[in-house]
């Protein structure tokens, strides 16, 4: 199966995430807002080897351009900017953040569903997304 492009997921749950903020060095408050916050992802086919990846919640959007193996610049939700990597691998988008802690999430794309795998160390949370 391939990727789905220009369409939305949002966020239905998540698992031992607050764990993974935590390991990251994310303080309390911004754990807690992050842990409550639903966010709407999509990620957008641009161009022949042009992409974004764009989130929006109630605390904060992002959009992410990049092509798949050129190394770039990341600002994080948190602000901090790290050099990062995305791949595809048949229906999965792997995203290898560079910064202080190596940071691997690996999203997985059905036409319904999305389903990320957060991982910074030994500490690995999951989070569930619905199409909308």
């Amino acid at each position: 199966m391939s990727i789905p492009f220009n369409k939305k997921y949002k966020l239905e749950r998540s698992e031992n995430f607050d764990d993974f903020l935590k390991e990251l060095g994310v303080n309390y408050l911004i754990r807690k807002m992050a842990g409550s916050t639903t966010s709407t992802v999509e990620l957008v086919k641009e161009g022949d080897n042009d992409y974004s990846f764009n989130t929006t919640s109630t605390f904060r959007s992002q959009s992410i351009k990049f092509q798949p193996g050129v190394e770039f610049t990341e600002k994080r939700m948190d602000g901090q900017e790290i050099p990062c990597v995305i791949t595809f691998d048949e229906n999965k988008m792997i995203q290898e953040q560079k910064g202080d802690k190596i940071v691997t999430l690996i999203r997985e794309f059905t036409d319904e569903e999305l389903f990320l795998t957060c991982k910074v160390g030994n500490v690995e949370a999951k989070r569930w997304f619905k199409a909308c």
